[in-house]
């Protein structure tokens, strides 16, 4: 959500942050700015819509000349798109200049406090507030104004800063909104997230809360709240820095999904030594897997679904009971924890706030907390107690894919360990699961061979208004999943639902020709799950089943059928997802969508 870029360094700094922007044009936004400092003044340039608009304005930056400055994609939250809204932020003299990701809580009252000094606001941003607080702390220390600022701002912000009268400087703040800073060989870059200072450097700083980070073309100094020197390591980004780039495909959604068996083999394959499942990041030796009663899992959005996913595995495979909650509602619902539960946190930013707020309420009532992220450093990773990574690589497109099956692949391993430290599951169950793991890739190569017959149905559909999904089991998380990705990149309204409950209701939105996408890989309940297509079928429905190989039983209820590779029961999620998101997927580029980057939507929610 939103995006920041600053250089300062030997080149112009105009074309760089344009670049690293449009690194981060993933993440949602609907303006964009850049301030650059050209040896005399700060000079702002916006422009609403996407980040071409303002290349074209600023001829690719070769209008603002100068060797410092910041750059920003908005994503509104105060006042409409527009130019007067979008960052940078003036102060009234336009010798301070602002970015800022995340929300201002206090804002209101802050801005009454700045117009009762006399300050004049012409935007309707709470980050407008940042720039006067900032003009009215400022006595010729940058560092002294910034800190001072800090301790009256309430909410979640990442800043970036530059000031006139240190235009060899530049100001990185950070609180509860990721940030970043890049180490170059030619100068020093902030940045929301890693894809933008790729290009240009492998070695990061993560900001931590409440930390400032200062940039000169040579140095990189970090302090605390205080305004006290704190020391910090970097990280060495160890991503291919094609893995960010299309690599000639047409979207970066359609690249992520053929990057699925990879994917799958780099989150599975460290982690099974000799016919073992070996997670050295959890921490926990089996004594303490073997005292956890409960497990609770809290997520947002695609994660969420994959919590769903897991709480079948872990309980079907380690009998260990299991709540799936919404990161959003978890803390709402005063959730009743016990030193022996352990709340697992999934998000594949590591930085979604509602998620990050769920971790510290569980760490807050002193529960064991585990992250599983594809993040290397990012908020989650760091304050969890343990974390697990996927290791997905860069996902660029907004619908995720590829971190989506890693984060099943993770949760599978997690729930083996737990099934074997709890003797829940013999030494040859255990490797019959271990075998039908190792075998998913080539399955999931196998299915993204078959896209030009989902291609050929999905053109059957672009026109569809209402498409709903139906599964039981297992089947209906995939279910949730595969509505999810229509949804968000096609447009099409679109709902999941257990094919138990269609009777309750739900049954009457089915009218004749509407499609119904229907999940049946769990065996035990084919004849149930075949019994709901049958109603659907006799009010109108066209039913698409996606269904294990062998299941001929269902051609005779469904329309049109795609088959997935046999594999363990509780697999079948990581198989039967693949052709939904191709189906999804063609469905938005036959209506011309914008299908790397849907409408309204940010790639990493950080604000609640």
């Amino acid at each position: 959500m939103c995006g920041i870029v600053g250089y300062i360094g030997e080149a112009q700094a105009a074309p760089v942050l344009l670049d690293g922007l449009s690194k981060l044009e993933y993440r949602g936004y609907d303006s964009a700015g850049i301030a650059v400092y050209d040896g005399e003044s700060i000079h702002v340039q916006k422009a609403t819509g996407r980040l071409k608009v303002l290349s074209e304005l600023t001829h690719d930056g070769a209008t603002m000349p100068g060797v410092v400055g910041i750059g920003h994609t908005r994503w509104a939250t105060h006042g409409a798109p527009s130019n007067v809204n979008a960052h940078p932020h003036y102060n009234q003299a336009e010798t301070i200049a602002v970015v800022h990701n995340g929300i201002i809580e206090n804002y209101l009252k802050l801005r009454k406090y700045l117009e009762e000094k006399g300050y004049q606001f012409i935007s309707e941003t709470d980050t407008e507030v940042v720039a006067h607080l900032l003009d009215r702390y400022y006595k010729g220390d940058p560092l002294e104004a910034i800190t001072k600022a800090m301790h009256r701002m309430e909410g979640s912000y990442a800043l970036g800063i530059i000031f006139k009268e240190h235009p060899e400087q530049v100001y990185a703040v950070r609180k509860d909104s990721p940030m970043i800073v890049g180490n170059g060989r030619d100068g020093n870059l902030i940045a929301s997230d890693v894809p933008a200072v790729l290009k240009y450097t492998r070695k990061v700083y993560f900001i931590q809360n409440e930390e400032i980070a200062v940039l000169t073309k040579e140095n990189i100094t970090f302090y605390n709240v205080d305004g006290d020197e704190i020391s910090k390591e970097p990280t060495t980004i160890d991503w291919d820095v094609n893995a960010a780039e299309k690599g000639g495909y047409e979207h970066f959604m359609l690249k992520e999904m053929y990057e699925q068996p990879q994917t799958v083999k780099d989150t599975l394959n460290p982690r099974i030594r000799d016919g073992e499942v070996v997670i050295e990041e959890l921490g926990m030796e089996d004594e303490e897997i073997r005292a956890v009663n409960r497990i609770h899992i809290v997520a947002c959005g695609s994660a969420y679904h994959a919590g769903v996913t897991a709480k079948y595995v872990f309980e079907g495979l380690a009998r260990v009971p299991v709540e799936v909650d919404l990161a959003s509602e978890f803390r709402y619902r005063n959730p009743i924890l016990q030193p022996d539960d352990l709340v697992i946190i999934i998000s594949q930013s590591g930085e979604t706030a509602d998620s990050l707020a769920a971790l510290r309420e569980a760490k807050m009532r002193g529960v064991k907390t585990l992250g599983i992220v594809n993040v290397v450093g990012s908020s989650i990773a760091r304050e969890a107690d343990q974390v697990m990574y996927t290791w997905a690589g860069p996902e660029i497109a907004v619908a995720t894919t590829k971190a989506y099956s890693a984060q099943l692949i993770a949760e599978y391993l997690l729930a083996i360990k737990f099934a074997q430290a709890k003797h829940t599951v013999s030494d040859q169950e255990a490797a019959s699961l271990l075998r039908d793991l190792q075998k998913l890739p080539e399955q999931i190569e196998m299915l993204l061979g078959n896209k030009e017959r989902i291609q050929h149905f999905a053109n059957r559909y672009i026109a569809a208004k209402d498409v709903f999904f139906v599964g039981r089991g297992i089947d209906y998380a995939i279910s949730m999943e595969g509505s999810l990705k229509l949804k968000e990149i096609s447009y099409i309204h679109s709902e999941a639902y257990a094919a138990g409950e269609l009777k309750h209701g739900t049954i009457s939105l089915i009218e004749e020709g509407t499609l119904v996408a229907a999940v049946v890989t769990q065996e035990e309940l084919y004849k149930k799950t075949i019994s709901n297509i049958v109603e659907l079928g006799s009010r109108g429905a066209f039913v698409l089943a996606v269904t294990n190989t062998g299941n001929r039983e269902i051609e005779k209820a469904a329309d049109y059928v795609i088959y997935i590779p046999q594999t363990n029961r509780y697999f079948t999620n990581s198989l039967a997802i693949i052709p939904l998101q191709l189906f999804s997927y063609y469905v938005s580029v036959g209506k011309g969508c914008d299908v790397d980057k849907p409408r309204n939507l940010a790639k990493s929610v950080t604000v609640e």
